[in-house]
């Protein structure tokens, strides 16, 4: 019988499924797990899935709806004719007949993904681009005719010494009705002491901005009160974009090859964008309307694609952007559903695939004003590395790919309820204890995410079951090393304890692409660090969500990046979207960002003869104390380093 691919995102679970197969089975099958409250009886509409049409050539397939078999008159009935046209489909109810890409929107997720982007505590000054005052205006009258808007100003002027002001149209539209609701008392935003933004009856107004962060596989957005600095609400979820490649170069080459690809992928962008306003403004029990400023930072694909400029120079040498210098628009220009008047500040990129996102962990994290010497890798599917301290300051960026994040691992999912997050295996008898994401009581495991990939893999190599060249141990015998074709996995839960009902395993392929991954961190580290004229590191900094999880020890015995005392090695969280919090909250960070960008030296690795080698050479495991002191007693010993 022909089998077809299937891939289910944003969770990345794929495989090859039989003609004529459920999709809801499938899903449950490839652990997929989506919504189904009816038990696929076609009555409660919740398993919705949309089909992603053309050729994607990241998984090489041709995805079409007609790879379905056709709408049912179920479907026909619980779906909107909105939902139809987008290519929705209800999974109880399609048999797969080819290749298809599926998105599951969040409504439809059973395990809801886990995006782990919390607020870090940080030291901000509050100066904010947007400030209230609130003024009392003469009324008009027959020997005094002044302007609404004149009338505004110059109570402006003369109460609050703010002069030259200007005000958009749909400004002024609303200023009348205010002036008069509030009985000529109101309050006025005003942006940089230069634009009024909005205008409300009384003395106070709700003002709020919103800092987003815009990886490549989730975005995360800070609603933050202007005026107390205080983070009102917090909202995370998958970059819809994945669907169409799941790192920037895949999207680049998607809008390349595709007519219209750059509009499709800035409306998944604004899309996204627009469901964490509303779900912020829930949460804080506000108005989108009273949003009037957003602080945006992106790598630079994210950053072009979000203000929906053309990505493709930075796709091919010498790897060149648009425009670096910070920007400045409405988010009305955008499609963004808040104040109409609201500004949007995007952060400066540095250069090549170094964008505003690292631009937020340098203000961040301020590595200028200090004296040791610093390794800060921000660790995602694009990794980008800073190196140095206030005498000089170097950055590289590396494609790590999406394997450190459960993408292209046999058993490999996102941090979701069933994933497998933290493993320690005991040398003597290979015995596994695990933890895994619960979402409910007695939740079995369904696979294994980033952090859970790093700790297996570190904890194999310590127990001897894989050797420094990745590599199983052919010498060793053990019910949990079984053989699948010409490789052997490493079974980490046997299959009555999984939700799946298959071996989770860890296969030779698992250890090859976390190695390509950990290989590009520590080699395009060691290229800084010898353009710098160092030989160590007084501290490393991990940021991002994924380098907040992952166990520093683990992460080390994997030989991720060059050694340092592990008490020095500290991860941060989501450094980025912490420094576009900064930025909007202080105008002098926007002011530092703009000053540090500019001073921090690029490094394009593709350029650097020692890059390959040290690449080549990073492969292994540690394997030598001598490069690893700080190891020593984790190590595996001498006569098991093979």
């Amino acid at each position: 019988m022909n089998r077809h691919l299937v891939i289910f995102q944003p969770s990345g679970q794929r495989g090859r499924i039989e003609t004529g197969k459920n999709l809801l089975e499938v899903s449950r099958e490839l652990g997929a797990d989506i919504e189904s409250i009816c038990g696929g009886k076609k009555t409660c509409g919740k398993c919705k899935v949309r089909v992603q049409e053309g050729f994607f050539e990241r998984h090489g397939i041709e995805s079409r709806s007609t790879h379905l078999t056709p709408l049912s008159d179920e479907e026909k009935d619980l779906l909107m004719t909105e939902e139809i046209a987008k290519g929705y489909r209800l999974a109880c109810a399609a048999q797969v007949l080819g290749d298809v890409l599926l998105f599951v929107p969040e409504e439809s997720r059973g395990g809801k993904q886990v995006v782990r982007k919390e607020v870090t505590l940080r030291k901000i000054t509050l100066n904010p681009a947007v400030k209230t005052y609130a003024v009392r205006l003469e009324k008009p009258t027959l020997t005094d005719p002044l302007g609404d808007y004149e009338r505004l100003l110059k109570a402006l002027e003369e109460q609050h010494g703010l002069k030259g002001l200007t005000a958009s149209r749909p400004m002024l539209a609303k200023l009348p009705q205010a002036l008069r609701d509030g009985d000529w008392q109101a309050s006025v935003a005003v942006w940089m002491g230069r634009e009024i933004l909005n205008v409300a009856p009384g003395a106070y107004m709700r003002c709020f901005g919103l800092a987003i962060d815009i990886g490549t596989t989730t975005i995360a957005g800070y609603l933050c009160d202007l005026a107390s600095g205080e983070v009102a609400a917090v909202h995370s979820l998958m970059n819809p974009q994945v669907t169409y490649g799941e790192d920037v170069m895949s999207r680049v080459t998607y809008i390349m090859t595709h007519e219209g690809g750059l509009a499709e992928l800035h409306r998944e962008i604004i899309g996204a964008l627009n469901e964490i306003v509303a779900a912020v403004s829930r949460n804080a029990g506000t108005d989108p309307a009273d949003i009037l400023e957003l602080c945006v930072v992106g790598n630079t694909v994210m950053h072009h694609i979000f203000l929906d400029i053309s990505p493709v120079g930075i796709g091919v040498s010498p790897f060149v952007p648009v425009i670096q210098s910070s920007v400045d628009l409405k988010a009305s220009e955008l499609g963004i559903r808040v104040n109409e008047c609201a500004n949007v500040h995007v952060l400066p990129i540095e250069a090549g695939f170094v964008g505003a996102d690292n631009v937020g962990v340098l203000i961040a994290e301020a590595p200028y004003e200090k004296d040791e010497t610093q390794l800060i890798i921000d660790i995602g599917t694009n990794g980008e590395i800073l190196v140095g301290n206030r005498e000089k300051l170097l950055s590289a960026s590396c494609a790590t790919g999406p394997a450190l994040e459960g993408a292209h691992i046999k058993f490999g999912m996102r941090a979701a309820p069933g994933a497998i997050e933290r493993v320690s295996i005991k040398p003597e008898n290979l015995e596994v204890e695990y933890r895994i994401i619960s979402g409910a009581d007695g939740e079995l495991a369904r696979g294994i995410c980033g952090s859970g990939i790093i700790d297996a893999i570190a904890e194999m190599f310590r127990a001897g079951v894989v050797e420094k060249s990745g590599r199983m141990s052919k010498s060793l015998n053990s019910p949990r090393l079984v053989q699948d074709g010409k490789t052997r996995e490493f079974i980490l839960v046997p299959a009555e304890k999984t939700a799946i009902g298959k071996n989770i395993t860890i296969a030779t392929g698992d250890v090859r692409a976390v190695q390509l991954a950990k290989s590009a961190i520590y080699a395009g580290s060691k290229i800084l660090m010898k353009k710098l004229g160092i030989e160590k590191i007084d501290r490393v900094v991990l940021a991002g969500a994924f380098g907040t999880y992952i166990d520093r020890t683990c992460a080390m015995l994997m030989g991720m990046f060059p050694d340092c005392p592990i008490e020095n090695v500290i991860a941060v969280g989501n450094a980025a979207g912490d420094g576009a919090r900064m930025a909007l909250l202080d105008v002098n960070k926007r002011r530092e960002a703009d000053e540090q960008a500019r001073r921090v030296e690029y490094v394009e690795l593709t350029l650097e003869k020692e890059f390959e080698r040290e690449f080549v050479e990073a492969m292994h495991f540690p394997h030598m104390i001598d490069q690893f002191p700080s190891l020593e007693g984790l190590l595996p010993k001498q006569e098991d380093r093979k």
